[in-house]
């Protein structure tokens, strides 16, 4: 049946994604028509493939021969020459990743595995170019809070000692890169309490700040305020060597005002790190983190894992089916767009993989200017409206017909 299709990690007839399809079935030039619909223009023209640099492409046919065969695709965002101002060229990067080892094996194994792995990814990245990389949400583990089982808890780690951020702040260093690593964070200072955590590392491995995940979702499998609450850190940007950047964690794609948080305090680029499965929001997907870009006027990276996960024991979700071990296929699909409503085509939905893309900064004030959606914002409409409706005594402002 159809959730078959969806969980096996290809659509219908084995394809790794909508372009695909478009691709094998549409003449070249309704094929043109559909991508400038679904992917926008580019200064006039389709976000443009960017050939692999020499020493990536041998560090990607050497992971190949490990076993580790990955989906990689490389763009570039273009903004029109200026003269007084000179190009502000980023290389980002995103890396969506599957869990190999079984979630049987003891948690340090687990653990290890991903952390291996994501070394090899992140040197790969490096190898491309890649300046400011950022990984999926929970990267370093299953994606267990479909459980409710509390000892999935023990993935959690002190920013500045856990192993996992011991080894990105060392890549970071090794690379010259900015890497967001989101993860469990364990607060040692406050009662070691758990947080869905994003932590900036900057070009010399030092920790730039984090962020803590604003909008929890109880959503079917979604258990996650079992584990964690809403975060605190209300909606940072961090001004790196490279870009300023913001970090919009999974569920928060769904909340218009919190893009907007980050784009209010300046981002360049926003990074939704994410883990998504084909039967809840895949029709989602391609909208919301372009839409973003759009509305607010920066690049925006999309990051959903991939793969399938089971788990030692049944779990249900409260929505009458049958109790069941895994949470469906986390279908991938990672992107870039841009904010002149232009995007790359995804990552395949069933592979490990990394897309890159160069951007041209200087895009994001010729948007602004050209549309000037900022200019034209009514935020103190907006701030009114919210600070009403934020009490208790709250009334709609509904106009009724009278004769109605």
């Amino acid at each position: 049946g159809a959730e078959e299709k969806v969980d096996d990690g290809l659509l219908a007839g084995g394809f790794e994604s909508l372009e695909d399809m478009l691709e094998k079935y549409l003449p070249e030039e309704e094929l043109g028509e559909a991508r400038r619909l679904l992917h926008g223009l580019n200064q006039g023209k389709p976000v443009g493939a960017m050939p692999l640099r020499e020493g990536a492409i041998e560090a990607k046919e050497m992971l190949r021969e490990e076993g580790l065969d990955l989906d990689v695709k490389a763009f570039q965002f273009e903004a029109a020459e200026e003269e007084l101002r000179e190009p502000r060229k980023v290389i980002m990067g995103v890396i969506q990743n599957s869990v190999d080892v079984p979630t049987t094996e003891p948690f340090r194994v687990q653990k290890q595995a991903l952390i291996d792995k994501i070394e090899k990814m992140i040197n790969l990245a490096g190898e491309s170019g890649v300046q400011v990389c950022c990984l999926q949400e929970a990267w370093n583990m299953p994606f267990a809070f479909c459980t409710r089982e509390k000892k999935w808890s023990q993935f959690a780690e002190d920013v500045e000692t856990g192993e996992s951020m011991v080894k990105i702040k060392e890549l970071a260093r090794k690379w010259n890169m900015v890497i967001v690593s989101p993860i469990l964070e364990r607060d040692t200072k406050k009662c070691d309490q758990v947080w869905n955590t994003a932590v900036v590392v900057g070009h010399t491995g030092n920790i730039v700040g984090k962020h803590r995940k604003n909008h929890i979702p109880r959503v079917n499998d979604f258990n996650e305020s079992t584990y964690y609450m809403e975060g605190d850190t209300g909606h940072p940007v961090f001004d790196t060597k490279y870009a300023k950047i913001g970090v919009n964690i999974c569920y928060g794609r769904h909340h218009t005002l919190n893009w907007m948080g980050f784009g209010l305090n300046g981002a360049e680029i926003v990074f939704n790190p994410s883990a998504t499965v084909g039967a809840l929001s895949e029709p989602m997907w391609a909208i919301e983190g372009r839409n973003a870009a759009i509305n607010n006027s920066y690049f925006v990276g999309a990051i959903n894992r991939v793969g399938t996960e089971t788990f030692p024991n049944e779990f249900t979700s409260g929505d009458s089916k049958p109790a069941h071990k895994d949470f469906g296929h986390f279908y991938g699909s990672s992107y870039f767009a841009g904010p002149d409503a232009s995007r790359t085509p995804p990552l395949a939905r069933s592979k490990d993989g990394l897309i890159i893309a160069e951007c041209d900064l200087n895009l994001i004030q010729q948007v602004r200017d050209q549309w000037g959606i900022q200019m034209t914002g009514r935020h103190d409409m907006y701030a009114e409206l919210l600070t009403r409706y934020a009490q208790n005594d709250f009334e709609p402002q509904i106009i009724r017909d009278p004769h109605s």
